[in-house]
């Protein structure tokens, strides 16, 4: 009998989630502590995955000229990519307008939902976007580790990958090795983590529909629904990014099909839109590239840990239609200078604020203060803001992935779409 392929196995967990948390939502204790397990456990490999990947692939590539050179390239198709996010955002919202008209009234306050503010208001207030860049460099590089500041681990594991190849033998070896085989232990891990996804899926997808809907499908309606004008634009947004503007990207830079590499990274896809962490989705993602497309772990190694902390092209198309579409919900025309400094906002969005939890929302309160709104008004978002979340989280590792095949063909590597 044919085994059924991984991502279909996910695929049919995801359903059965859905179906579980909406109608069997008494039960859904037993079965919900089973994706609280599969995130923790993801989350546990992502920073000794980042410390050991980051450290091989900069040594790989040997430091100097050639870390320059990869870097620049990875650098410079993300802040591309966001840019373009960006622009499909904004060009939706200022287009087709969902906001003018919207009844803000229609939205009901709840005790939670100010609770959220009142915690977003308070990181906004000690958020600076210059003191994140500079807390990039870790005074202690353990309490990074420990408070998962991947960002920090990342500068720290580049300065090893940049200096282990200029110590002399033994040490030099002695290193390589033990952050080689440090790199193969976690990919060893993920591949028995892997095979837990379809339960883990199940798990947290009937707690997220069982949390947000309480079991009644007419609350799930409604809430789509309610704010369904603007949901369905972001959704198209984040559509046509991934499969407009990264495939035309994929076909033009990495002469590759978009069909064949899509259908490569299914699991990871899968994975990303149900749990909404492109941080935990990491470790599946690595594995992805490098069977099923052929991407050398060289490459993977470095432009994959740095992807999934600094790029979100979907964030970004989130914030700047989020920002508008609530400027358009309280009749306010912003100027052409206003939506250049929301765009500029939303684009270091993705770079000062990642691993920052709830950065997204955190980011569109410091927007909303920037053009003159109340932040009081982000509680429009929460309506759909768990659903969004995961397509442009969806997103935001298409783009890592499809970047990471670009480079691969840029550095002149033979993948397995070309065989």
């Amino acid at each position: 009998m044919t085994k059924l392929a991984l991502h279909w196995q996910i695929f049919i967990g995801l359903i059965l989630g859905i179906l579980f948390g909406l109608f069997a939502t008494e039960y859904v204790h037993y079965v919900g502590w089973m994706g609280t397990l599969f995130i923790r456990i993801l989350k546990m490999i992502v920073i000794p995955l980042v410390l050991t990947s980051i450290v091989t692939g900069v040594a790989g590539i040997g430091g100097g000229p050639g870390f320059r050179k990869m870097g620049g390239k990875t650098i410079g198709y993300y802040l591309t990519t966001s840019i373009f996010a960006i622009l499909v955002g904004s060009t939706l919202m200022n287009v087709f307008q969902p906001g003018v008209g919207f009844d803000l009234n229609s939205v009901e306050m709840t005790a939670a939902d100010q609770a959220k503010i009142e915690k977003l208001q308070a990181k906004e207030a000690e958020f600076s976007i210059v003191d994140r860049l500079t807390q990039i460099a870790p005074t202690n590089i353990f309490n990074a580790m420990s408070e998962g500041d991947t960002l920090a681990v990342i500068f720290f594991a580049i300065l090893l990958g940049i200096f282990i190849p200029k110590l002399s033998d033994p040490y030099r070896e002695t290193f390589l090795h033990a952050f080689k085989g440090g790199f193969e232990l976690i990919m060893k891990i993920t591949l028995w983590i892997i095979k837990l996804t379809p339960i883990g899926i199940f798990g947290l997808m009937a707690a997220t529909i069982a949390e947000q809907t309480g079991g009644d499908i007419n609350k799930l309606i409604a809430m789509l629904t309610k704010l369904g004008s603007f949901a369905i634009l972001v959704i198209l947004g984040l559509f046509f990014h991934a499969f407009v503007t990264l495939s035309g990207l994929l076909i033009f830079l990495g002469k590759v099909n978009p069909m064949k590499h899509f259908k490569a990274m299914l699991t990871p896809l899968i994975t990303a839109f149900s749990t909404s962490s492109s941080g935990a989705t990491m470790p599946i993602t690595l594995d992805a590239l490098e069977k099923n497309s052929g991407v050398s772990s060289r490459t993977t190694s470095f432009v994959i840990p740095l992807g999934a902390t600094i790029n979100m092209d979907g964030t970004a198309l989130y914030e700047i239609a989020g920002t508008l579409f609530i400027a358009q919900a309280y009749g306010m025309n912003l100027d052409f200078g206003q939506q250049i400094l929301i765009i500029l906002t939303a684009l270091l969005a993705s770079i000062g604020a990642a691993a920052i939890p709830m950065a997204g929302l955190i980011m569109m309160t410091i927007i909303l203060s920037a053009v003159g709104l109340p932040v009081e008004a982000i509680a429009i978002m929460f309506v759909v803001d768990r659903i969004l979340d995961m397509f442009r989280t969806a997103v935001n590792v298409w783009s890592d992935t499809c970047g990471t095949v670009i480079i691969a063909k840029s550095e002149g590597e033979v993948l397995a779409y070309d065989k």
